[in-house]
């Protein structure tokens, strides 16, 4: 028998050159019945007997038994409450009510296999998609320049929007599609639900005025302790570095505490401040104002920056090429160092 959704593949059973109409509403031909009895395959059965007119070649065609075949036509005319195909001396002949029906179906089917059957795709080229990238300050000036350079040649249409949130907002948004992309050091995204790809390792830099008198080109560990810290602490996040001393017993003086690592452009020169921030962060700052670089008394942690995107995005197509272009152009090797 032709069981609901079990014999036949409603993909595999879809043909080419059905023409196409403007709309699928043809319930209203069929207002005596319930939709939840209507079965795809049956329609299927009907398309083709309309345009085979004959049992055996539609069994064919749907690669059915005959007997499964003329089961489904049974249902088709219960269904349907009329003989629908009739046996004529030549083959099986359409009844009205037959005719009547078969532009509709025609269109239920060709709208299935065109619209919802298709696999999804996106096409950079002609897109003008928004997307949306957390990412902190810093992040905005490391990681976008290159990016966006790629889209100018592959995606000229396709906008971008980033945005410093929170450890927990940043999962929230991800989650509900506010946000396409987390890039950088989440480590409050490191757990189910959540996929993640490494980018690079980075350490950590002690950086100064480049006239800071205060300072030499190394510090012991109580000069460090002593010295007077600007602390960047986006959004409010603890610093990986905090943990790290913290771990140790050890505090350090902090004279200012920030939220914006692009704020030390300003701050820095002119005084005897000191930060220790990650790498990138100093070859970014570097490019901007004159700085020193101070070896710490300590081996720093090790920094991962990746990418985050929620398991609801894992095959979205216009997700999995934004993140292909973020991770082609800003994954490194370890020990690369940010191109100046």
């Amino acid at each position: 028998m032709f069981h609901h959704a079990q014999c036949l593949s409603l993909k595999a059973m879809l043909w080419s050159g059905i023409t196409p109409v403007q709309t699928i509403l043809w319930i209203d031909k069929i207002g005596f019945m319930d939709i939840r009895s209507v079965d795809l395959n049956l329609l299927v059965i009907f398309e083709a007997m309309d345009r085979l007119r004959s049992v055996n070649k539609t069994a064919e065609a749907v690669a059915l038994s005959q007997s499964a075949t003329s089961g489904a036509l049974a249902r088709l005319r219960e269904a349907f409450d009329d003989q629908l195909f009739v046996r004529t001396a030549s083959q099986m002949e359409p009844t009205p009510r037959a005719l009547e029906l078969a532009p509709a179906i025609r269109r239920v089917l060709h709208a299935i296999q065109s619209e919802i059957l298709q696999p999804a795709g996106f096409d950079p080229a002609s897109s003008d998609r928004r997307f949306t990238i957390l990412t902190p300050d810093i992040g905005e000036v490391a990681f976008l320049p290159g990016v966006l350079r790629r889209l100018r040649e592959e995606a000229p249409m396709v906008r971008l929007q980033a945005v410093s949130k929170s450890r927990a907002a940043a999962a929230e948004a991800l989650e509900k599609g506010e946000a396409d992309l987390a890039v950088g050091f989440f480590p409050d995204l490191n757990k189910a639900g959540y996929f993640q790809q490494s980018l690079f390792t980075s350490s950590y830099t002690c950086v100064a005025c480049a006239r800071n008198t205060a300072t030499g080109a190394r510090l012991t560990l109580k000069q460090f302790l002593a010295a007077r810290h600007i602390v960047v602490r986006p959004d409010g996040r603890e610093h990986l570095l905090d943990r790290f001393l913290d771990g140790k017993g050890l505090q350090r003086h902090v004279t200012l505490e920030l939220s914006h690592f692009m704020s030390l452009l300003t701050l820095l020169p002119g005084s005897d401040l000191i930060a220790t921030v990650p790498a990138d962060i100093a070859t970014v700052v570097a490019r901007h104002i004159e700085i020193k670089t101070i070896a710490l008394p300590f081996r720093t942690p090790e920094l991962q920056v990746q990418q985050f995107w929620h398991r609801r995005m894992q095959d979205d197509p216009a997700n999995r090429w934004l993140r292909g272009i973020f991770y082609d152009v800003n994954r490194r090797d370890a020990g690369v160092c940010l191109p100046n």
